[in-house]
């Protein structure tokens, strides 16, 4: 990439800004950087993908906005998904909110289908190709295809020659059979949609205007159900969803850079898209700042310790959404980098496991602080009736 753009503009590239999925943590966004780091380019600054498709859509549509405007980003990728809600005025760019889910998005969409078409080749042939990367590959080309074409037309045609041992698989799939086969992931993002509405305590009357980014994005049954939900309000379409996060980069690299023209006095305030906080006695986790808090922040909180007179004690801050402070190391061992599909659903098995796990731990570790504040108290009762 490095090279492509020194060879466009006829100059080396050094300083970059790169942009990132909404709900990436911090481990995610140092890995990030350290790429770039690798690359030898000089990363800037690491923004939000929904909050960089903001500024692109406020300086094309909304510039020099003197009343305030409330503008809800959809950004629906290939492998991510995040919402953000964001508030516009006089060229201040404020994050009232934003969440997301880094396992959700446009492949998700493809694997149902895949599975689909891959059952109804062994039901007509009596043959197995799930175990046949080949023939997956070849499958998943000719579907994505179809899917493109299932964005403006009701029916598509999948037709591959000699797909496995000469066999050759002609099938169709129609949107309504799209749509029933992947609706419980549109209303994950609708969940999200609407959560992002909660933790910003802005009633959805009150959005202005709703911008749809990323490829998946165009789905129409998801523009029906977000526009359904937002009381039949237009969606924007007036922007080229694969370009508007890369627009919205450019420009935040041109203010953190010199000797630019014409270069808006934009001031852009964002949030943290999880919460943080610390490890206390019985390994529960106490938020100190919560999510969605606009950053730069400073905050205090008074703990007191567990044992007396300590001299010195180890402070661990974690960042999730969990009500435990223990944290599952997740290691990448696969040649992509990338988690498989088994992997995720293992994960996310676990993770509601864990979360139940974690609720019963919480309780025990509270019983226990209850018991020993009790103890505690005792004990200094006896002492004091006995001096």
């Amino acid at each position: 990439m490095q090279e492509i753009v020194g060879a466009f503009l006829e100059s080396p590239v050094k300083n970059v800004v790169i942009t990132v999925p909404a709900y990436f943590n911090d481990s995610q966004r140092r890995a990030t950087k350290d790429a770039g780091d690798i690359a030898g380019l000089n990363v800037m600054r690491i923004i939000n993908e929904p909050t960089a498709a903001a500024l692109a859509y406020g300086l094309q549509k909304r510039a020099n906005c003197v009343e305030e405007r409330t503008i809800f980003i959809f950004d629906l990728g290939g492998g991510t998904f995040d919402v953000s809600l964001l508030t516009i005025r006089n060229n201040v760019f404020e994050v009232k909110a934003t969440v997301g889910d880094t396992h959700l998005g446009g492949e998700d969409f493809d694997d149902r289908i895949l599975n689909h078409f891959v059952k109804e080749f062994k039901r007509k042939n009596k043959v197995d190709i799930s175990g046949n990367s080949k023939a997956l590959r070849r499958l998943r080309t000719v579907y994505e295809r179809a899917k493109r074409t299932l964005s403006y037309d009701t029916e598509a045609t999948i037709d591959i020659d000699a797909i496995y041992e000469g066999i050759d698989f002609c099938s169709s799939i129609t949107r309504a059979k799209f749509e029933q086969l992947n609706m419980d992931l549109f209303e994950k993002c609708m969940q999200n949609v609407e959560n992002c509405l909660v933790d910003s305590k802005i009633d959805k009357s009150s959005v202005d205007d709703i911008v749809l980014v990323g490829g998946s994005s165009r789905i129409p049954k998801g523009k029906q159900l977000l526009q359904e939900f937002f009381k039949g309000k237009e969606l924007c379409k007036s922007i080229n969803p694969d370009e508007a996060v890369a627009y919205g980069a450019a420009v935040q690299a041109a203010l953190l850079s010199e000797g630019f023209k014409n270069v808006p006095n934009l001031m852009l305030q964002d949030v943290i898209p999880l919460s943080l906080g610390i490890s206390t006695y019985g390994d529960i986790m106490s938020v100190l700042i919560p999510r969605n808090t606009s950053i730069p922040v400073k905050n205090t909180k008074p703990y007191v310790t567990g044992v007396d007179n300590q001299h010195r004690m180890l402070i661990e801050v974690y960042e999730e959404e969990e009500t435990s402070g223990n944290k599952k190391d997740i290691t990448i061992t696969n040649e992509n980098g990338r988690l498989s599909r088994e992997e995720i659903e293992r994960m996310i098995q676990e993770a509601e496991f864990f979360k139940a796990q974690d609720m019963l731990f919480k309780k025990k570790a509270k019983a226990i602080n209850a018991l020993d504040d009790y103890l505690y108290s005792v004990r200094r009762v006896m002492k004091d009736d006995c001096c």
